[in-house]
Formats: structure tokens, sequence, C-alpha cells
């Protein structure tokens, strides 16, 4: 099988790097990553500026566009012949809970995927605070245990899913739920400031304040330390792919209980 990750914390990250770790002996896995750190960027592609591609190591490039150039370049050039089995996107760095998930440059690429017909996963690491210790290493066993059950074969054409794992150690994750995509909370506040040429220049400012409380909600799945498996159709809904993924689901679930 061929896996193609792409990310949009660079292809350095923590992330990508433990997700390829895990993968590489089991499956025939690509890298393409952008050159520098595209987080926040949304669907940008790159269609006014050249892209440049670099061969940092073998089965691994860097991309000077956006995550979702990045997909582009792996299916329509350095996998055109033999195209990805599946995407997967990230381990990004931090959530993308909720609403989030439009501004993420990691759903992003899973999203091109979908639009090019390949099955795609978007996956990150749920945490508050960065600091020198993440589980990354969680997420990336927790997406091999899911190519393991053939989970990409089950996602419907135009959806991709979007995963969420709590960022502790495998052993203390609680189970695996199919959610729906909550309502995170912040202020927007806008800080306007003075540069020392005296011209007023903003920042969004905006703090978290929690999110709305849906028990079904990816939010609250990761709150009680459960993996958070939500479909996102881009055209029509995903009762179907509920129906599904549930056996698949259920499945992981024996995993974290034996």
């Amino acid at each position: 099988m061929r896996v193609l990750l792409a990310n949009d914390d660079g292809v350095t990250a923590p992330g990508i790097r433990s997700l390829y770790h895990a993968l590489r002996d089991s499956y025939h896995t690509t890298i393409i990553a952008p050159l520098e750190e595209r987080s926040t960027t949304g669907h940008s592609l790159s269609l006014d500026k050249p892209l440049r591609l670099e061969r940092l190591e073998e089965n691994i490039y860097g991309c000077s566009g956006f995550p979702a150039d990045c997909v582009l370049m792996g299916v329509g050039h350095v996998m055109k012949e033999n195209r990805p089995d599946v995407v997967v996107s990230g381990i990004n760095r931090g959530a993308n809970l909720g609403q989030d998930l439009y501004y993420s440059g990691t759903v992003a690429a899973a999203r091109e995927a979908a639009f090019h017909k390949v099955p795609a996963i978007a996956v990150s690491l749920v945490f508050g605070k960065v600091n020198d210790k993440h589980h990354y290493e969680t997420a990336a066993m927790f997406i091999k245990m899911c190519l393991e059950e053939d989970l990409y074969k089950c996602i419907s054409p135009m959806t991709l899913l979007n995963v969420n794992v709590p960022d502790v150690p495998l052993k203390e994750i609680r189970g695996v739920k199919l959610s729906e995509v909550g309502f995170r909370r912040y202020s927007e506040e806008i800080h306007a400031r003075m540069d020392t040429r005296g011209r007023e220049y903003f920042w969004i400012a905006g703090h978290y304040e929690g999110f709305l409380h849906n028990s079904e909600s990816d939010c609250h799945v990761v709150q009680d330390n459960m993996i958070a498996i939500t479909p996102h159709a881009l055209i029509g809904g995903m009762e179907q792919d509920k129906k599904v993924l549930a056996p698949i689901i259920e499945r992981l679930n024996a995993k974290f209980r034996s």
C-alpha cells in the first residue's frame, strides 16, 4: 500500500516524522510537506508563483508551497504513475476541533486529496501548551491501527476523516468514538498598536474560551480522553459513513480494552 504524508507544520516537524517512522516499515510511505510552517493557511494553492520541490532524503520531499500544493505535487507529479492509496495529513501540532478545521492547513491537505478521489485522513494531537514532550507516538500508532483495519477503504467519495487524539500515552486512551463537528468559542479580540513610524497595526489576539457542550461533538469526545473521528463530507451528509465505519470503530475499541 502506498501512503502519502503531508502536513502544515513543515517537513521537519516532529508529528509527521513520528508518523513516518510508525508507517514506513509496513507501507510504501512518502512525505511531501512544506519547507516552512504553513499553519492556519487553510486551502491555499500557489497559482501565482512556481513551486519548488527538494528531495531531502529517500521518499521525503520539501515543497515551497502550501499543504494543498504538497498533495497536488504528490498526486500529480511524484506519485503520478503509482497514485497513493491513502493520504494522511499530520500529525498536527495541536487540535483541529470544531470550526477550526476550516482554517486548518492540515485538514486542507486531506481535503485536496479527497477532491482527487484519494481517501484522506487528517490527524491532530490535542494539547494545551507547547512543551518538550508530547505523545505524537500515540497518534501515530492509532493511525497505523486504522490502516491495518482498512479504515480508509470505508471513506465515502468527497469525504475526509478528521481525527483528534488526546495527548496522553496510548494505554491511557479510553477508546474511539465517531463524533460531530463541535464549536469552540474565542474572544476574538483585536489589539491595535503603533509601530516605530507612528503607523497603526493590528494583532488578532483572541483567546480560547471553551466549547459548546454537546456529548456527540469532537470537542467533548477528546475531553473524555477518547479519540474523536469526525467524517467531514465535502458534498452531502455523513450518515452512510457512520453506518459503514461503526464496525471498525468497535474493533479499534476492542484493542484498547484488551
